[in-house]
């Protein structure tokens, strides 16, 4: 963690539900978060931006009910990445391994 946070990074997880998001959901968020990146076109539809936790949001519901789950869940990891690195300039080069 120590490690992760002294620097830029791009995170997701899955949220259990509570606090101001009250049901099960996948999360993506960037830290710090590069200015720009909460007003970035995410995909899919239906994921949002939740201001109070500073995540982009894509409910379960969604998910479970998409043609393609992992294909769907997929495109909200790819579109944060996306928004993070093009709204922070990130060096991708220096970042990604093939």
């Amino acid at each position: 963690m120590v490690d992760a946070y002294s620097h830029e990074l791009s995170s997701c997880g899955f949220w259990p539900g509570g606090g101001p998001i009250d049901e099960l959901a996948f999360y993506a968020y960037a830290y710090p978060e590069p200015k720009g990146f909460k007003d970035f076109p995410i995909h899919p539809e239906g994921a949002f931006y939740q201001k109070e936790m500073r995540k982009f949001i894509l409910p379960d519901d969604l998910f479970h009910a998409a043609k393609s789950p992992n294909d769907f869940l997929l495109s909200i990891l790819q579109s944060t990445y996306k928004a993070a690195d093009l709204n922070a300039k990130w060096d991708r080069q220096a970042l990604e391994r093939q």
